[in-house]
């Protein structure tokens, strides 16, 4: 079993949920029940993903965990653009976190590669 705190992409990820969330504070009110409300499920679905893989015995299994985590990544990814695209937050602080997101999808990827090799 793996400690998931000592991971550094569960750590990453959690410092984007939190970016996230005061991300979603600039949202119009009308999108708190849309929008908002998917990008955060979204949001909190990467670490959680980590976190729960960690637990499985076998790393085929944890890697289908990082797999779900990168999926949400990619779903966090183009909700972020869309928020840009409809001009609900600049492109600017968009790419800020896009930025980070795919630092993090990167080291999902490496780790899911890494996992392969075991």
């Amino acid at each position: 079993m793996r400690n998931f705190r000592d991971l550094e992409v569960w750590n990453l990820s959690r410092k984007l949920v939190k970016e996230v969330y005061f991300l979603m504070k600039m949202m119009p009110d009308e999108e708190r029940f849309g929008l908002t409300s998917q990008i955060k499920r979204s949001a909190i679905s990467i670490p959680s993903n980590i976190a729960e893989g960690c637990a499985k015995k076998s790393n085929k299994d944890f890697s289908r965990f990082l797999e779900i985590s990168l999926g949400s990544c990619y779903e966090l990814e183009t909700q972020l653009i869309l928020c840009s695209d409809v001009e609900l937050i600049t492109e600017e602080i968009i790419e800020e976190k896009i930025i980070l997101l795919q630092t993090i999808e990167k080291k999902i990827t490496s780790f899911i590669n890494y996992l392969a090799t075991q």
